[in-house]
């Protein structure tokens, strides 16, 4: 069973600080890395802690899905590529707001120094060195890759730490209903409902409802 397969039901086991988050985003830019892939993957950080995205919809967003001009600047996510949709009731596209403060994860300036400088116009976001668009395993590689480099070890929900190479894209998911309950004020399970986009309130419940005693 894959990490990202083990890791989705039931309760959150695994996630990041706001500080380890930061220290993957510092090690994109190692020199273990080469230069023209550096801004690709902190971009793929940035996004994957901003937005919740699963990886399964993060390798099929393209840039024109971004919307980085507008104010708020917004990441427009067709219903087709989102998991347990379409449905009949579902919208065309649902909307998420991208983070533009500089001091936290500055999403919106990194995504636009990430595509002034692109190696390869592709209409996918995020392209491969051997395709238009990553997989889902390039993109579990590098997060796993940045985690090493970083030294970064996820808090567990047994207490203590994991390695650096539990650390998933998934993983920083669940940093993201961490970050909204521990870290920023005014947040309830139903914002985090909405931003990681659970099917109802009973999914975030079980996934994080833990969180609040953590």
């Amino acid at each position: 069973m894959s990490p990202e397969i083990a890791n989705s039901h039931g309760r959150a086991k695994a996630w990041l600080k706001p500080r380890q988050v930061r220290d993957l985003r510092t090690a994109a830019q190692s020199d273990e890395f080469l230069p023209y892939l550096r801004d690709r993957n902190e971009a793929i950080v940035a996004m994957l802690y901003d937005t919740g995205l699963r990886v399964g919809e993060l390798v099929q967003i393209d840039v024109d899905f971004l919307h980085l001009d507008d104010d708020p600047a917004y990441l427009a996510i067709p219903a087709r590529i989102q998991k347990d949709y379409p449905t009949d009731r579902s919208p065309s596209y649902e909307e998420m707001n991208l983070a533009v403060d500089e001091s936290t994860y500055d999403t919106v300036s990194r995504l636009r120094s990430y595509l002034n400088n692109r190696w390869r116009d592709s209409e996918a976001l995020f392209p491969s060195r051997q395709a238009d668009r990553m997989t889902t395993e390039s993109v579990r590689r590098v997060v796993r890759s940045l985690a090493v480099e970083a030294d970064v070890r996820p808090q567990s929900i047994e207490g203590g730490a994991g390695g650096p190479e539990d650390v998933t894209p998934h993983t920083l998911r669940h940093s993201v209903a961490y970050r909204m309950l521990h870290e920023e004020d005014g947040y309830t399970l139903y914002d985090v409902r909405n931003r990681l986009r659970h099917a109802t309130i009973k999914t975030t419940e079980e996934r994080y409802d833990h969180f609040d005693r953590i």
